[in-house]
């Protein structure tokens, strides 16, 4: 923890010194973004101009850098845009990569630019690129002008993972996370700070269960305010300002009410808050008010504590593996609209890996009804979706048995 603390104070000097750059626009994109997704592809453009709008294309991050350029410059240039790739890329062949990270004519062809778009792939190659050592080099500082000149930095996947101050730098397994087996420069690391210093950011989030990482993560950083956007969808930030745009939505996490009892062997949480934003939800940061989708409002708002409340779903749930895809939003749905004061739930590995130290422990999440707990639901897009506004939750360590099942004699 004391490791921890450190980084934490790190990155809040960090925060301290890009505060300033965090004034333009910021998208970002869960990962797994289809290339026919007007929704999000043609927004970066607009945010950047328009039509003829300059944006530069950092595929630093990508396996094949020079493939995942030319399909996002592709893609944004359909949608009107003047895109090119700047070749800065560890895995790029045939280059000097640290004469382009101070080329003169490539830096200036991003302080040209009213766009940069960040790529997915490997989120560690961004900062170690562009921040190695914790110190910007000129291209990022280039980048950052950009930003704060009221400019759009997108990216997706590992190019959202770099957009808060801190961020996970490869951790893939979210009980382990849970456990408290993760060390500062392997499973953790500082980011680029482009949403602010008070915003925690996590990708690919409802797909792969990242609830589980980002709740022990936010606790040991210092965060209140955490966003989890999931694929296909992103999450365009302006100032306070939050709209989420795409395929599905983000899963917002407040801890600013909750509590840990250090008496606890493992991680616990009591009180946390969570609301589901969907697609074309709007949310204010430094409020907390949410705006739904016109589509929703024009629904029913479902509010537990009214006198009309008429569940439509049947409330005796236990869910078995809440670190599951979706399962986190499916199981607040469950509160929302049932009868039901709770929902639980349980996170925990029935065949432990090799090396994992506390294999009998689990942690049972628990959803509750509270004040302001509220929602809407609409099938208006095809889909049955909810927003859902102020769920509580409950994270408690168990043990559970292992084998967790035995044959019947």
């Amino acid at each position: 923890m004391r490791r921890l603390l450190s980084t934490f104070m790190a990155g809040v000097l960090l925060a301290m010194s890009t505060a300033a750059a965090a004034q333009g626009t910021s998208i970002v994109i869960g990962g797994a973004l289809r290339f026919d997704n007007d929704a999000v592809w043609q927004r970066i453009v607009d945010e950047a101009g328009g039509a003829g709008a300059r944006i530069a294309v950092f595929a630093t991050a990508a396996a094949n850098p020079e493939r995942s350029a030319a399909n996002i410059v592709a893609a944004l240039n359909q949608r009107g845009a003047r895109a090119e790739a700047i070749p800065v890329a560890p895995r790029l062949k045939n280059i000097d990569l640290q004469t382009n990270l101070r080329d003169p004519a490539l830096i200036a062809k991003v302080a040209a630019s009213r766009g940069v778009f960040f790529s997915g792939g490997a989120q560690e190659l961004i900062v170690d690129t562009l921040q190695p050592g914790g110190e910007p080099t000129a291209m990022l500082k280039a980048i950052r002008a950009v930003h704060a000149g009221g400019g759009v930095v997108a990216g997706t996947s590992a190019g959202a993972a770099i957009m808060s101050r801190m961020m996970f730098r490869d951790a893939q397994d979210n009980l382990q996370i849970l456990k408290g087996q993760w060390r500062q420069g392997k499973e953790y690391d500082r980011g680029l700070g482009f949403v602010g210093p008070d915003l925690f950011i996590d990708q690919h989030f409802l797909k792969r269960g990242r609830i589980g990482r980002m709740l022990p993560a936010m606790r040991a950083f210092g965060y209140t305010l955490g966003l989890g956007i999931e694929e296909n969808s992103a999450a365009v930030i302006k100032g306070s300002a939050v709209e989420v745009i795409g395929a599905r939505g983000a899963l917002l996490v407040d801890l600013s009410a909750a509590m840990s009892d250090a008496r606890q062997p493992a991680f616990n949480l009591r009180g946390a808050q969570l609301s589901y934003l969907d697609r074309g939800d709007r949310h204010d940061l430094a409020n907390g008010v949410t705006t739904p989708a016109p589509h929703k409002l024009r629904e029913a708002r479902i509010d537990p504590a009214a006198s009309d409340y008429k569940p439509y779903l049947q409330g005796d749930s236990y869910f078995l593996d809440m670190l599951g895809d979706g399962t986190i939003v499916t199981a607040m749905a469950q509160l929302l609209d049932s009868a039901a004061p709770e929902v639980r739930g349980l996170a925990h590995r029935v065949h432990p890996r090799a090396g994992d130290t506390a294999p009998d422990v689990g942690f049972e999440f628990r959803l509750y009804k509270g004040p302001g707990l509220v929602g809407w639901f609409s099938g208006a897009l095809g889909g049955e979706d909810y927003t859902v506004l102020k769920a509580r939750l409950d994270v408690t360590p168990v043990r559970v048995a292992t084998p967790l099942v035995t044959p019947l004699p």
